[in-house]
């Protein structure tokens, strides 16, 4: 007896932010319509139910890291 096969849908990018200092935040949102977003900078990975655009904004104004050479 075989297990059925899920199909796991990709998130999807629904916002490109720079920060001040070069980086880049993306926002996607998930197959169960979570947010979560990542950070080019300093490496940030945020996921939670409450995650915003606006939170994501946030960090983009405030981080001062610039990219990551492996991230860039």
């Amino acid at each position: 007896m075989t297990a059925p096969v899920t199909s796991i849908a990709a998130p999807v990018t629904v916002a490109v932010l720079s920060t001040r200092a070069g980086a880049t935040v993306t926002v996607y949102r998930d197959a169960d319509g979570s947010l979560s977003s990542d950070c080019t900078g300093c490496g940030e990975y945020a996921w939670t139910l409450r995650v915003t655009p606006g939170f994501a904004q946030e960090h983009a104004a405030t981080c001062l890291r610039p990219p990551r050479p492996l991230a860039a």
